[in-house]
C-alpha cells in the first residue's frame, strides 16, 4: 500500500519540487498540493493523509499554527527556509524538519522516518512485483529474485539472467515479498531461499552470488536454511 502524501506550501516552486520527487518515489502517493493552511485544514476535514509535507511561515495560517489548530494531523514533515523554526516545530513531534533547498536523498531519509515501524507483509500468494528501473515499469516474478543487496539510496534486485537498479529502499522491498520465501541476512542483504547453493562458514552462495552472512544472524540462518534437512554421518 502507497503512503499517500499532501503538500502544504504557499510557494509554486516548493510544492512542485516536492510533486516530482513524490512522483519518482514508488511508494508514494501524490494526494493533493494547496498552496494555504486554511485550504489544508478544509481538506483534512473529508480526506486523509498519511504525511503531510508543510511548510511554515504562510499568510493567514502558518504551519505551526495548523498543527496545534488539528485535532489528528497526519505524519508531518516540515519544510521551510528558516532554520529557527526547527525546535517549535519538534516541540510538536513532527517526523522531520526539511531546510530548503534539499535534496532527494534528504527527502528520502525524512520520509523513512514517517514510514510504519511494523512493515505490512503482503501474502505468500503473491506472484510478482513491478519496479521502476531506468524510466521503465518492470515486472519481476517472485520466485525468480535470487538476492536483493542495498547500494546507498537504492537496491539491485539479482535474478539468475538480470540484474535491476531501482530506487526504492531494502524495507521498502521486505514489505512486498513473503516472508515464506525471502529472508534477511545482513543489513545490506536479503536472499531467496530457495535459491541458496551453499552455506560454508559465514558466507552463502545464492543464484551466482557469493554474500556474507551477520554474525549475529549466522545460527538463525542456517536454521532456517537447512532446518531438519541436513544428512551426515
Amino acid at each position: 500500500m502507497k503512503t499517500k502524501c499532501l503538500i502544504v506550501d504557499d510557494e509554486y516552486l516548493a510544492r512542485k519540487g516536492l510533486e516530482d520527487f513524490i512522483e519518482q518515489t514508488p511508494f508514494l502517493e501524490h494526494l493533493a498540493s494547496l498552496p494555504s493552511a486554511l485550504e489544508a485544514m478544509e481538506f483534512l476535514k473529508h480526506s486523509t493523509a498519511d504525511v503531510m509535507f508543510l511548510d511554515i511561515q504562510m499568510p493567514d495560517m502558518s504551519g505551526l499554527e495548523l498543527m496545534r489548530a488539528l485535532n489528528s494531523p497526519p505524519k508531518v514533515i516540515f519544510t521551510t527556509a528558516h532554520r529557527e523554526f526547527a525546535l517549535d516545530g519538534f516541540e510538536l513531534n513532527v517526523v522531520d524538519f526539511l531546510l530548503k533547498p534539499f535534496s532527494y536523498n534528504r527527502f528520502l531519509k525524512a520520509v523513512d522516518k514517517a514510514l510504519p515501524s511494523e512493515p505490512q507483509k503482503t501474502d505468500d500468494n503473491k506472484s510478482h512485483i513491478f519496479i521502476k528501473s531506468d524510466g521503465t515499469i518492470i515486472k519481476i516474478l517472485i520466485d525468480d529474485i535470487t538476492l536483493v543487496e542495498t547500494a546507498k539510496d537504492y537496491v539491485f534486485i539479482h535474478t539468475a539472467n538480470n540484474k535491476y537498479l531501482t530506487l526504492v529502499s531494502l524495507r521498502q522491498l521486505e514489505e512486498q515479498l513473503p516472508d515464506s520465501k525471502f529472508m534477511r541476512v545482513h543489513r545490506y542483504y536479503m536472499i531467496g531461499l530457495g535459491h541458496v547453493r551453499k552455506l560454508e562458514g559465514n558466507l552463502l552462495y545464492v543464484g551466482n552470488q557469493k554474500i556474507r552472512i551477520s554474525r549475529t544472524l549466522r545460527n538463525k540462518v542456517y536454521q532456517r536454511i537447512i532446518g531438519n534437512d541436513l544428512i551426515e554421518r
